[in-house]
């Protein structure tokens, strides 16, 4: 299935389909406020070696991240946070960033064996923080990566996403054009805030 929201004004009958869609085991492909990502439901096991399959993704190596709605969702999935640590997320949220937070006893079995970290990502995108505010729990979050000619780039035009994936998801959200830059990613998990990944989001504001 293709669907084309509006980011600046989601339609609540397609964020339903979106939702419903998920509840029942698929994978979307939907936009971010940097790259288009591929995601599922954080507690469907079967969705989530799914998505590992199709990027090729080793389990125990890889670090998926949970797309939350805000703060409070994300705080659900953690270790408490030092202040400083958290006034500086809540600074800079929703926006490009994800951020490696000790994960707690919440984050599914499958994706805490190997790690006792969690990635999490606010993106300043009204559809995906609908969705997951219709679903009530964050979504898996991989970033959909363009692997072809040997060359590694991100997709960015729905169309070509259709192309390719049409027949390997059960949805492709159409939001726009998405970035080719992928968020910065810090590493929150001590007292000091470490820029493991320079993205997108600025990191002259820490």
């Amino acid at each position: 299935m293709y669907i084309r929201i509006n980011e600046h004004n989601p339609q609540s009958k397609e964020i339903d389909i979106a939702a419903d869609i998920i509840k029942g085991g698929g994978i979307i492909i939907y936009p971010t406020d940097t790259v288009y990502a591929i995601g599922c439901d954080i507690f469907n096991q079967r969705s989530i070696e799914k998505i590992a399959q199709l990027k090729k993704l080793n389990l125990q190596k890889s670090l998926f991240t949970f797309v939350c709605s805000d703060i409070s969702e994300m705080s659900d999935y953690v270790l408490p946070i030092a202040n400083h640590v958290f006034r500086t997320i809540k600074k800079i949220i929703p926006g490009p960033y994800t951020f490696i937070l000790n994960a707690n006893q919440n984050v599914p079995k499958v994706l805490k064996q190997y790690r006792k970290t969690v990635g999490i990502r606010i993106p300043d995108n009204n559809i995906v923080r609908d969705l997951v505010r219709r679903l009530g729990r964050p979504i898996l979050s991989t970033s959909l990566i363009n692997t072809k000619d040997d060359i590694v780039e991100y997709y960015s035009d729905s169309q070509e996403i259709y192309n390719d994936f049409k027949n390997k998801v059960d949805l492709i959200i159409d939001g726009g054009y998405g970035n080719v830059l992928p968020s910065t990613v810090l590493d929150c998990t001590t007292d000091t805030i470490t820029v493991i990944r320079e993205g997108l989001g600025s990191i002259a504001t820490l």
